[in-house]
């Protein structure tokens, strides 16, 4: 009788899980923020590729929001435990966390039960309880930019930044307020899986991949006056030829602005210069070429428009932290929480 080979009974690896935690007066737009994006990540065969918990530091029942109405958490702290990441959305009702830097009891207890080696992430206030756990001690941190100087008065060890959507700083990753938590996910699921299927997912939600510039420009003038000329047309022009030298002059020209005036008015719409919103393309086109396909460090530079392989390591370097054959090696072998970490500001 011919030998028969058993079926493999491997299994799939286990998905990421991301928990989480729901405190009294969280804001109802953030807390859905995880599920939106973790939960519509899949692989290219169509898997999840994680899975999305919900908590409170109570046993099940109803958490407060900040709304008319309360949700119902089904699981209890004892949730915290089983995470790979754990994610705090804002909460209007932080109590001492807010005014004194101090956790509860009851919070402290909860994420007592975190295991070594948990990722943590906080969108807009929720980072006051990373800082108040004293996870943020001596890091670089941002929240909301009308908590920032308040934030930093509280936590005197943390590197506020109050111009940035997010800060990711390895197993430690905080954002600015609202929309900036969609903008840090986004991240995650980039750094955890690679471009395109972070790009899937905002797609599906209908989401820029990755927004310009910081906080500074939602501060004094959120939306730019329709009457007013803009610079979209000239930012779609340099899209289109970022491996060409591209002159600030050529695209002022674009919007039949003087040099002067258009830079001024760049920044007021994008948060940043127009030479830095060019190197910040061109590090995005390299990445993308770096995960997606097998051209040369060389070819990849000349089309992201760094000329050099030289200029592109710089580049890379000073924006991610790390070389681009150090970048392709992680990204394209699909990393889990132990690659290295970005700083991606």
């Amino acid at each position: 009788m011919p030998e028969t080979t058993p079926a493999s009974s491997a299994e799939p690896p286990p998905r990421h899980r991301v928990v989480v935690l729901a405190l009294d007066g969280v804001l109802p737009f953030e807390l859905g923020i995880p599920q939106r994006i973790f939960g519509r990540a899949r692989s290219p065969e169509g898997a999840r590729l994680y899975d999305v918990i919900t908590c409170s530091i109570r046993p099940p029942g109803p958490v407060r929001t900040d709304a008319d109405f309360d949700i119902l958490v089904e699981n209890g702290p004892e949730a915290l435990a089983t995470a790979d990441t754990i994610l705090i959305p804002a909460s209007y009702e932080l109590g001492p966390v807010y005014e004194e830097g101090r956790l509860t009891d009851e919070l402290a207890a909860a994420l007592a039960l975190l295991r070594l080696g948990t990722r943590l992430v906080s969108i807009c206030t929720g980072g006051y309880v990373l800082a108040a756990a004293g996870f943020l001690d001596g890091r670089p941190a941002s929240t909301h930019w009308s908590s920032a100087a308040h934030f930093q008065r509280t936590f005197p060890r943390i590197k506020v930044d109050a111009d940035v959507l997010f800060i990711d700083d390895g197993d430690v990753l905080t954002s600015a307020g609202v929309a900036a938590g969609i903008d840090l996910c986004l991240h995650i699921v980039r750094r955890d899986h690679g471009t395109a299927i972070a790009n899937d997912v905002a797609r599906r939600t209908v989401v820029p991949p990755h927004r310009d510039g910081g906080q500074a420009q939602y501060i004094q003038r959120p939306v730019p006056d329709a009457q007013l000329a803009t610079t979209t047309t000239a930012r779609a022009w340099a899209l289109a030829r970022l491996h060409e030298p591209i002159q600030l002059r050529d695209m002022a020209e674009q919007e039949s602005m003087s040099v002067r005036t258009f830079t001024r008015r760049f920044r007021e719409e994008a948060g940043i210069s127009p030479g830095q919103w060019l190197v910040r393309q061109r590090v995005e086109r390299a990445r993308h070429l770096l995960e997606a396909t097998d051209l040369s460090v060389d070819l990849i530079a000349r089309n992201a428009g760094f000329g050099t392989a030289q200029s592109m390591r710089q580049h890379l370097q000073a924006a991610l932290g790390v070389s681009p054959t150090v970048y392709r090696r992680t990204f394209r072998a699909l990393p889990t929480k132990e690659a290295p970490a970005l700083r991606t500001v």
